[in-house]
């Protein structure tokens, strides 16, 4: 089943204002609710292809798994959804032929991919990540990141060497310590969420992050928040006002009522005690 009616999909990407070419790539599928955002690197355009690579092969991996995936009832043995680890597995999957490809392809050597990725499905959210791509959720007004960033930088603050605000400042705060491609085999992020109607759930590359303040996003989804399109339009916009130094992706996605498969389950039952 599909998704058209209960979830709104919009997603933007742009070149930036420096960058000769777009190494970024999303994807966005109302017929199995599935978000990815995979910001490309390494070498003479093999980051184009690595993150080409990264949406292709989780998204048929994730077609050709769903319904099986369904089938199941409860949690897995390791505590999330059989849809979470099944977009666990594409992911592992895109790693090792995205690895592959690096390592037979001289043209490819180095080539990788940071990515977050979402299954929206039975009235939650599944989120894997894997590099310093974030997600963040407006709710109720309220709005903050919910992904950590796999990046050196970001090691550095946990452990007290920067504050966020000099970590800002910071010039190497695109130092990724995942990426997919790079090693035969990547840990991946998982985390679980109600989706509520209303919410709003932005996926963005670090040129949008890099470049405008968190309270500029928080601002522009939240005015433009009936109006999606012009909200990833003016995100876009705001990176490239502000020296797009990089190439800049935005989706943004919006449940708009009630959307399950007929499971009934723990949280589907604690849905109501969030609104």
């Amino acid at each position: 089943m599909g998704y058209q009616g209960k979830l709104q999909f919009v997603g933007h990407t742009d070149k930036g204002m420096l960058r000769p070419n777009n190494e970024d790539a999303i994807l966005t599928d109302l017929d199995i609710g599935l978000v990815i955002v995979a910001d490309g690197m390494g070498g003479y355009q093999a980051g184009e292809i690595a993150s080409a690579m990264a949406i292709e092969i989780i998204q048929g991996f994730i077609k050709s798994g769903l319904q099986e995936a369904r089938k199941k009832h409860g949690v897995s043995d390791s505590g999330y959804s059989h849809e979470s680890m099944l977009l666990r597995s594409a992911i592992t999957r895109a790693n090792e032929v995205i690895h592959d490809t690096a390592k037979s392809q001289p043209q490819c050597e180095g080539m990788g991919t940071t990515l977050v990725s979402a299954m929206f499905y039975n009235n939650r959210i599944s989120i894997a990540h894997a590099g310093d791509s974030r997600v963040y959720r407006l709710r109720h007004g309220f709005f903050e990141q919910i992904t950590t960033d796999h990046s050196l930088l970001q090691e550095l603050v946990v452990r007290g060497f920067y504050t966020m605000e000099e970590a800002r400042r910071s010039l190497n705060k695109n130092l990724v310590t995942r990426a997919l491609g790079i090693e035969p085999r990547v840990e991946v992020d998982l985390m679980e969420d109600v989706a509520l109607p209303g919410d709003i759930y932005l996926f963005c590359s670090d040129g949008l992050h890099d470049m405008v303040l968190e309270p500029d996003i928080h601002l522009t989804v939240d005015t433009f928040s009936n109006d999606l399109e012009t909200a990833a339009q003016q995100l876009v916009k705001l990176a490239n006002d502000n020296g797009g130094r990089d190439n800049i992706s935005v989706v943004l996605a919006k449940p708009l009522s009630v959307f399950d498969e007929g499971k009934q389950g723990f949280f589907e039952r604690i849905t109501d005690w969030f609104r």
